[in-house]
């Protein structure tokens, strides 16, 4: 007569060994963000080099970094504004209105006071947005749809419709000089993408900011600084937007009023593109850098392709509803 043993309750039952574990298949809900879009890029630059001849050649590759700069720049903005859940249609039309600005401020002042003008310039049309967005909670998408219609015409007049080209040639030496082989431009977008990793990562801003974008009354109700944390990515945008800026006119040594125009749609493509969510709180920066390079090498390829650049729109339009459609589908969150 064998005795029965009884299994204590709350017992865990045993690991199952190698030889009887159940396969788990893998799913695209459960890989990293990251991931998903490493992988996207390898699959696109592998697609592109197969169809040209001359995508991998290195003055290509280093061309892919130039182009890179301006638009990753704008997206790191657009990244902290979209992960409050908010959106900032102002970016190009800031872009003109700061390059006007720094064109002038040279005329007067040297090239860091230039710059740093600029920049403060940036930040102030930011800062302007983003307290009537949060302060009198005001939709994103009006006040900065205004805000760049009011920077462009901005822009216009204080140019006086002209474009401004007696730039020193020593602003070129912020593009053109070479570290390690590879120009300072690039080294700058790098840099950026740095510290906002860092402070989005590991700081009680970046969680912050998180936070108001993943539920702002929970912030709210939590202790968090929601007003403040909601006005500073606008902020952060219109710096950024001025740095962009001064990068685009010391490569060409020339500042055109209507610089700028369109690159709002290209930096909220690279951020979407990257995996983040418009509902706010969801999405990493290094998800946006590779979103700006999934961008830059769709464009690429299709000027080697021969592709007219009037079925480049559509095709950037179709990749952009694309990637929203499956960040709907794969992301594990239910619908607001």
């Amino acid at each position: 007569m064998t005795q029965e043993t009884t299994k204590p309750i709350g017992a865990v039952a045993p690991e199952p060994t190698s030889g009887n574990r159940p396969a788990r298949g893998f799913s695209l809900r459960s890989a990293p963000l990251e991931l998903r879009m490493l992988a996207l890029a390898i699959i696109i630059a592998v697609a592109l080099s197969l169809l040209s001849p001359y995508f991998l050649k290195a003055n290509n590759l280093l061309n892919l970094l130039d182009q890179s700069v301006v638009t990753g720049i704008l997206a790191i903005g657009m990244t902290f504004v979209i992960l409050t859940g908010g959106i900032d249609l102002s970016v190009g039309s800031v872009v003109g209105l700061t390059g006007v600005i720094l064109g002038l401020a040279l005329h007067h002042f040297s090239i860091p006071i230039a710059i740093a003008l600029a920049t403060l310039a940036g930040a102030g049309i930011g800062l302007f947005s983003g307290l009537l967005i949060a302060y009198f909670d005001l939709a994103a998408f009006v006040i900065t749809l205004g805000v760049m219609a009011i920077g462009r015409s901005l822009a216009y007049i204080f140019s006086g419709q002209t474009s401004i080209s007696d730039i020193p040639p020593q602003l070129n030496d912020l593009v053109y000089t070479t570290v390690l082989g590879v120009q300072t431009n690039v080294w700058t977008l790098l840099v950026l993408y740095a510290l906002a990793w860092t402070y989005l990562t590991y700081t009680k801003g970046g969680r912050t900011i998180y936070a108001v974008g993943s539920n702002r009354e929970a912030a709210r109700t939590a202790g968090l600084n929601v007003l403040f944390y909601s006005v500073v990515p606008y902020v952060v945008s219109g710096a950024l937007s001025a740095i962009a800026a001064t990068l685009m006119s010391s490569q060409i040594l020339s500042i055109d009023p209507l610089a700028g125009t369109g690159l709002e749609l290209d930096a909220i493509a690279a951020v979407v593109i990257g995996g983040a969510s418009l509902y706010g709180g969801r999405g990493t920066i290094i998800g946006t850098l590779i979103g700006v390079f999934i961008m830059v090498m769709i464009r690429n390829g299709l000027n080697l392709l021969g592709v007219s650049p009037f079925w480049q729109g559509s095709a950037i339009g179709a990749i952009i509803i694309a990637a929203v459609l499956a960040e709907r589908l794969l992301s594990p969150r239910t619908r607001r």
